[in-house]
């Protein structure tokens, strides 16, 4: 029997979430050791201090935010290039690449 292509077997595991999702009744509970463990990591970085934990986690969410921010500048700035560029060979005479936008 051929396996199933990525994009099928991707697609199916994401319904499966998406049930399990629905038939989960506490939400919380069921994230719960993850969220432990994600604290316990900050914890475990800073020798089990509490408040150098809290500048950790602190700092790993605006690291995360700053690589978010870097990420739609680039897109934009390529976005602006694109455009640039069809403008430019529409001037030109030519048409612009119908898959980019």
């Amino acid at each position: 029997m051929a396996t199933a292509p990525q994009s099928e077997r991707s697609l199916g595991a994401s319904i499966a979430a998406e049930v399990s999702w629905a038939n989960t009744l506490d939400r919380t509970a069921r994230t719960a050791s993850g969220r432990a463990a994600f604290e316990q990591k900050f914890l475990d970085a800073a020798d089990g201090d509490p408040v150098r934990a809290a500048h950790l986690r602190a700092a790993h969410f605006k690291r995360l935010a700053l690589k978010s921010a870097q990420s739609r500048r680039k897109a934009r700035e390529l976005t602006a290039v694109a455009t640039s560029a069809d403008a430019e060979l529409a001037a030109l005479g030519g048409e612009p690449d119908a898959g980019a936008a």
